[in-house]
């Protein structure tokens, strides 16, 4: 762990303190955590621990939409099609940049350029912490799910 964070790790912890969770601690770790597995093994947790920040697209309006799903969860798009009232694709690495102001693989559940609309795994809900990108595929944060619902306002739901 680093004792200073990158600029983007620091907007995040930036952002955790705005919205009142400054006791939240954002770490840069020596390996990569971009993808739920190896974060896990960076981190010593489980993969279902692993809240992936995954970003689609409407269709018609183009607006971003933020889905956090436990690691090893697959996220139904039609899901959240029916949620949206539109059709979500998945976007490039440009436009998830653009819209969160993120790299993939560091996405955050906050602090983007923009609000997004987020929906919440209701899997993450049975663990006491989880784990979260925090702006670089190194950077991560432990939260309590409970918190991830209040500091992201994002609906629970079913991504099955």
């Amino acid at each position: 762990m680093s004792n200073s964070l990158s600029s983007s790790a620091q907007r995040v912890q930036d952002a955790l303190a705005a919205l009142g969770f400054g006791a939240f601690t954002v770490v840069e770790l020596p390996d990569s955590t971009r993808t739920a597995v190896e974060a896990a093994q960076a981190i010593g947790c489980t993969v279902e621990q692993i809240v992936k920040s995954l970003v689609f697209k409407g269709r018609q309006t183009d607006q971003p939409v933020l889905v956090v799903a436990s690691g090893p969860n697959r996220v139904n798009t039609q899901t959240v099609a029916a949620l949206l009232g539109e059709p979500v694709d998945k976007p490039d690495a440009d436009y998830v940049r653009a819209r969160t102001g993120f790299v993939i693989g560091g996405v955050p559940p906050v602090g983007h350029s923009e609000p997004l609309a987020t929906f919440i795994d209701q899997d993450l809900l049975q663990y006491d912490t989880i784990w979260a990108a925090a702006g670089t595929p190194r950077a991560v944060f432990e939260l309590t799910p409970d918190d991830l619902v209040k500091m992201t306002g994002g609906q629970v739901i079913d991504v099955g």
